[in-house]
Parts: C-alpha cells; structure tokens; sequence
C-alpha cells in the first residue's frame, strides 16, 4: 500500500501525493510519458530517494522509513530501468549477488533458468558483454534470486528492440501466472496494459486515472496520448 507520497529531489518535488495499493498475486501498471514521475515513485518506495510525505506498507507492515537493503530482505525488489549490472563480473556472479547476504537457494535457481534458459547458457559471460535483451532478462533473475514477495520492475522495455521487448514481457507473464505480485512502471503502454489486470497513469507526478486494464485501454484520453489512436 502506498499512501499519499510525494518525493524529490533537492527539495524539489516530482511525485505529489500518490495512493495505490497492490494485491498479492496482482499485476499493476503504473503507465505515463518519460518523466512523469515513474522512476522517482519507485525510487521513493525502496527509500532511495527521500519521501517528503507518505508512507509504504508491505503486509501491513510500515516500511516507508527503512534503509533500503531492509526494505529489499522484507520482499520488495526493485529492478531500475538502468539494470546497474555488475558489467565485468559473470552471469553466475550476478545471480549469487541477488542473493545477498544469503547463499543462493537450489530452487530458486532452478526457477530463474527455466524463466531464462539464456542465462543458463551464459554462466560464465560477463554481463557487460550481453545484449539489451539478455541483460535486462539478468536484472529481472537477479531481483528473484532474493526471493522477493512484490517485484518493481521500472521501464522494463528501455533500450529493447519492439521483438525482444516482447519476449522480456512473455517471461514476466510467467511470472504473474506463476503467483508472483508484479508492479510495472512502463510508456511502451501496450505491453504493460497485457501484462497487468489494472493501471494507473501518473502525469506531473501525480496520479490522473486508474481502473482495470480493459477500462484504461479503451479510455478516449489514454488512447490518444498513449496508444497512438486519433
């Protein structure tokens, strides 16, 4: 749950008041233009960036004034859009960091390479060598090595051509379908709107409109600045 958040930077605030909650199991889209607030919100949910206001609870639990290593060991995993991989380690290395300051669970990395059997093929490349596609599918893996209860992925298509956005976006349905609680910060709107049962779209940093994802796709508003529809 997150409730009345507004954050920034340098006392300046881009994210206004922002209020959405997320079921278990449930996949949302947070969807609006480059720089409206997307990336500053999740920044904000996982503490790093300051909140002026607000607060973010897991299960209940308050975790708006935790460090972010902590927020992370409670179950909320933050993938940015600049995937910040360790480009000259491997692969392997990579994932074993995902599950920092534990060892990495067998079953877990069972499950991460049958998501990504590419990756399995690539343990011992360094990350810095992969394409877009690979290295945002490794971003995503390392996040689950912390087997995490909500995963936050922000502009999950950056930098991908529209065939390899598609396929990244086909893995994380395998993880909705598979339980997994999924929050996408996403202007390729298509995909996301797919991918998830409900949406919100932020402008100015605040939030304008929410409702299921059939709602959202067939809103006169949205299609015209978002879906390219006259």
């Amino acid at each position: 749950d997150v409730s009345a958040v507004s954050a920034g930077y340098s006392g300046e605030l881009v994210v206004h008041d922002v209020t959405f909650a997320v079921a278990p199991g449930e996949a949302v889209a947070i969807i609006g233009s480059n720089g409206a607030g997307k990336s500053t919100l999740f920044r904000a949910i996982v503490s790093i960036v300051r909140k002026g206001a607000g607060t973010v609870r897991l299960d209940g639990t308050d975790v708006g004034r935790l460090a972010t290593h902590r927020i992370s060991r409670l179950g909320l995993a933050y993938v940015p859009a600049e995937r910040h991989l360790f480009p000259q380690m491997s692969v392997a290395e990579n994932l074993r960091l995902g599950a920092y300051p534990g060892r990495p669970d067998p079953g877990v990395e069972r499950t991460v390479y049958e998501l990504f059997p590419r990756l399995h093929e690539r343990l011992r490349q360094a990350a810095g060598t992969m394409s877009g596609g690979e290295q945002q599918m490794l971003a995503v893996a390392r996040a689950l090595m912390s087997q995490p209860r909500v995963l936050l992925l922000d502009e999950p298509s950056t930098g991908l051509s529209p065939r390899i956005a598609h396929e990244a976006y086909q893995a994380l349905a395998r993880l909705r379908d598979s339980g997994m609680t999924l929050v996408v910060a996403e202007q390729q709107v298509p995909l996301a709107l797919d991918l998830a049962e409900r949406g919100y779209v932020i402008e100015h940093g605040r939030i304008v409109l929410g409702g299921t994802s059939t709602e959202l796709a067939g809103n006169p508003e949205v299609q015209r600045a978002y879906l390219g529809v006259a």
